[in-house]
């Protein structure tokens, strides 16, 4: 992910979304930039959440209005603008 503040968080996710189901999910807020779903990386398993990179701040905040509570797979995902990872 190389822009915070144009990154959405994804929790809730289905055990088996991929990348481009996570991208598919969200084409419709712009151009995606980058897509990760998180991995465990001892089993490879998803860890049910990801990052999705949109093209600027209003995408972001039209992506997390729309999807937030939206029902996806049998699942209510979780969606909010991604804060920047800390450092210990």
């Amino acid at each position: 992910m190389s822009d915070a503040e144009n990154t959405v968080y994804v929790g809730n996710l289905p055990w088996r979304t991929t990348e481009d189901d996570l991208a598919a999910l969200f084409e419709p807020f712009g151009p995606i930039t980058d897509v990760r779903v998180v991995q465990d990386p001892a089993t490879g398993r998803s860890r049910g959440y990801g990052f999705v990179e949109l093209p600027d701040r209003p995408a972001v905040a039209a992506a997390c209005a729309v999807l937030n509570g939206h029902a996806y797979s049998g699942r209510i995902l979780l969606v909010s603008h991604a804060r920047p990872k800390t450092t210990p």
